[in-house]
């Protein structure tokens, strides 16, 4: 990771990332209101030191709600790059060393990865009705065989190593094996695939909850506030304006530290990079 920290991308992403992080978690701190206060009387006023992003179309400080927002975006990428990477991974390490069962589960992951995200998540959110957690879970599911298929490319080529047969030959217990010897070797490629889902699923819950099919209004995401200001657009732009940068912005540093990341930990990629 300390070499990491030397890649241009890498810091420039982490420390927008860190500033994003940091607003959302003082929020309180940082002469915010309440997100959800209605004052009709300030409905629609523009930018200035009372307001400084300017109220919605019920009079609601945007500031404040795109402040707190990032909670909610942040929570969601996070969560959904967390669980994806953990089922992803064990799904992945069996397909991989467990011959038997490779074919049947990996078709079952093509079946899934058949199925556009959106229109996956749109119809989930649509049976099971919105909220965070089924936000979360419609999100999760596309992205799961992505992580899996690449744990099982690394577990093929591991598995064939010497070291990893030496271990075997010597009566080293299975799970043993997969902890000291394979599931390391999956940990690089890993921790690039969960920037990348992180991102994607920040922006999959502001397209959800721009088509209204993401989680309950009253509750401040940039997606949601992007949705309701979209009928105001004309006469209140920012109130669209502000939200959508903060997805911009922090859906590209959380790219652009993983383009870093991989660049770094992929030794081979950096190098072919190098002689272009």
């Amino acid at each position: 990771m300390p070499r990491a920290l030397r890649n241009p991308s890498v810091v420039a992403g982490l420390v927008v990332l860190a500033i994003v992080l940091v607003a959302a978690l003082a929020a309180p701190l940082l002469w915010t209101s309440d997100p959800i206060l209605l004052r009709p009387r300030l409905r629609l006023r523009p930018p200035s030191a009372a307001a400084w992003l300017g109220t919605d179309q019920f009079g609601r400080d945007v500031y404040s709600r795109v402040v707190y927002g990032a909670r909610v975006s942040l929570m969601i990428g996070f969560s959904v790059a967390i669980v994806a990477v953990t089922i992803g991974t064990l799904v992945g390490v069996v397909a991989g060393y467990v011959r038997i069962l490779d074919m049947i589960v990996m078709r079952i992951m093509d079946g899934i990865m058949a199925i556009p995200s959106i229109l996956l998540a749109i119809a989930m959110v649509t049976l099971s009705g919105a909220g965070i957690l089924t936000v979360i879970v419609a999100i999760v599911i596309p992205e799961i065989p992505r992580v899996a298929r690449l744990v099982r490319s690394v577990v093929l080529t591991v598995r064939e190593e010497p070291y990893v047969e030496a271990a075997i030959g010597a009566g080293t217990p299975l799970p043993l094996v997969l902890w000291r010897h394979v599931l390391p070797n999956t940990v690089a490629p890993l921790i690039v695939q969960a920037t990348y889902i992180c991102g994607f699923a920040i922006l999959t819950e502001a397209i959800l909850s721009f088509l209204g099919a993401g989680i309950p209004t009253e509750v401040p995401s940039w997606g949601n506030i992007m949705a309701e200001g979209r009928q105001s657009f004309q006469i209140a732009p920012w109130v669209v304006l502000f939200p959508g940068l903060c997805v911009a912005a922090t859906v590209l540093a959380i790219n652009v530290m993983g383009d870093g990341l991989r660049d770094t930990l992929d030794p081979r990629l950096a190098r072919r990079l190098g002689n272009v």
